[in-house]
């Protein structure tokens, strides 16, 4: 990628200095501006962009000029209104190759996505919005590569679990800097806890105590959540690409089953108020506008000839963990082979995809642990049931099927833990013998947890336990990953401290994969 955008237009400078800064020759004019919003600026909760296509990217704004008005709506009247945006092949708009006009709607929390087409492929482009006579802050964003193109390299982020409670978005600071393609979500952007016990050292009202489950609140947590200035670096710097895992609703849900077992027509309402609130506040596509309590976010984005990324969901249409969740030994059900993380229907999509797709490398966006993790050093094997370890018949049907498939190389990119892992993915792990058919990075937390460390007792065991298991690491951060036709290197960032700002980052291991030979070594 081509230059580092300016840190004065990321970190979103408001009203007369914004326009100061951010005006160039290709300007709205005066005459055009519009309303003026009460109560604030209105870009609080900054910009981003997400899903790069070739010929263009969604690109998302939520008016907010009172982000943490108790009653989730931003500050905003309960009217709509006109949001205009500009896209321009440099950051002073000079050069502004394409402009539009939406409209932010009570019914949607005043969220914006734009989605542009028209633009070239793998170029870099700077866009920003304007609302209530005020301007935006500048996003700087990046188209996918033409489908055919060779392309000699790939770079990216992966990132998960960012609990606002625990700490500062260190992490964040520090990928905004980075020289990247994208970034992926693996998903907890959102916890549904009570916030006002948080080791910022931030009083927050009543209103964030209880336990997030209406629209409003949802909308809320948001917004707190958002309001951190690093991760709107992050979103302003790069095109990102989000799913989500469980606190987005509720921890460990499966399907229609909320984790206390809630009445499932309740908790389905539940569901619709979270998947709104989360479409509402993330870059995501039209095609992932939320029906009720349904939504689709398993899909497929292409990054020239060398790269193919995945994206699954693995909540939303899943049978509940066998053996009452939690970790357990001798748990059988979790050997039954109609078992399913995936659903039937995603997971002949799944399938299909890699019969269809001929990339070099087949990335498998994931939110819970592929891998086994056992986690007695012994003879049996303590195993937790809400990853893919609950549901090993699809798992390996997973891994046959891509191999019976021809995939070349398959890599999972994984979140949830809070830990940082490489392994190779076996194809049966009931077998000692198993063959190693795919390889799995398995990324930290961005703060849940707290500060972490780089080794734990937990940790000695689990490299005791897991012969397939390469690397642990227990300290925050996210994994830069760098892909070339012939290597796959994934460089482990971590931060020595969350719990209070501006934290060093550092690289506490690499490792690679080589092209048609699956399994992770050290760099």
């Amino acid at each position: 990628m081509s230059g580092k955008l300016n840190r004065r237009t990321v970190l979103g400078l408001g009203g007369a200095s914004a326009a100061a800064v951010l005006l160039g020759t290709g300007a709205w004019s005066s005459a055009a501006a519009d309303t003026r919003l009460r109560g604030g600026y209105p870009f609080s909760l900054g910009v981003a962009s997400g899903d790069p296509m070739p010929d263009g990217v969604v690109l998302w704004t939520r008016l907010a000029p009172q982000p943490l008005a108790a009653d989730g709506s931003g500050g905003m009247p309960d009217k709509p209104v006109k949001v205009r945006y500009e896209v321009a092949t440099d950051e002073r708009f000079r050069d502004v190759v394409r402009r539009g006009e939406t409209t932010a709607t009570p019914e949607l929390g005043h969220s914006v996505h734009a989605e542009v087409a028209g633009l070239q492929p793998g170029r870099e482009y700077f866009y920003r919005f304007r609302a209530g006579g005020e301007l935006s802050p500048v996003g700087r964003t990046r188209t996918a590569p033409a489908k055919s193109a060779a392309l000699a390299s790939l770079s990216f982020a992966f990132a998960s679990c960012q609990h606002w409670k625990d700490g500062f978005f260190t992490a964040y600071q520090h990928m905004a800097a980075e020289d990247l393609d994208f970034v992926v979500h693996l998903g907890d952007y959102l916890y549904e806890y009570d916030q006002t016990n948080n080791k910022r050292g931030v009083v927050l009202g009543d209103e964030f105590k209880s336990e997030t489950e209406r629209l409003d609140r949802y909308r809320l947590q948001y917004a707190l959540f958002k309001s951190d200035p690093h991760l709107q670096a992050a979103h302003a710097a790069f095109p990102w690409i989000v799913t989500m895992d469980d606190h987005e609703v509720d921890n460990n849900w499966a399907d229609e089953l909320s984790q206390d077992n809630d009445d499932p027509a309740l908790f389905l309402q539940r569901r619709a108020a979270a998947f709104q609130a989360m479409y509402e506040n993330l870059p995501l596509r039209r095609t992932a506008m939320p029906s009720g309590p349904d939504v689709r976010l398993h899909r497929r984005l292409k990054f020239g000839d060398l790269a193919d990324l995945t994206m699954i969901d693995t909540r939303q249409y899943r049978d509940d963990q066998p053996c009452g969740d939690g970790s357990k030994y001798d748990c059988t059900d979790r050997l039954d082979p109609s078992r399913t993380i995936l659903g039937e229907q995603q997971r002949e999509w799944l399938l299909d995809g890699f019969s269809k797709n001929r990339s070099r490398w087949q990335i498998l966006g994931n939110q819970a642990p592929m891998g086994e993790t056992d986690l007695d050093a012994g003879p049996a094997k303590k195993l937790f049931m809400d990853p893919w370890d609950g549901y090993v018949a699809e798992r390996n049907a997973v891994l046959a099927g891509a191999a019976h498939r021809g995939v070349r190389n398959l890599v999972v990119i994984t979140g949830d833990r809070h830990q940082n892992y490489a392994w190779d993915l076996k194809r049966d792990f009931e077998d000692p013998g198993s063959p190693t058919v795919a390889s799995e990075f398995v990324g930290t937390s961005i703060s849940s947890g707290g500060d972490g460390a780089d080794i734990t007792d937990e940790g000695r065991t689990m490299l005791a336990a897991n012969p397939h298991m390469k690397f642990f690491n227990a300290q925050r951060g996210y994994v830069r990953c760098t892909l070339t036709p012939e290597l796959w290197r994934s460089d482990y960032r971590v931060v020595p401290f969350i719990s209070r700002p501006d934290a060093p980052i550092s690289t506490r291991a690499s490792y690679v994969v080589e092209d048609t030979r699956p399994g992770v070594q050290p760099a």
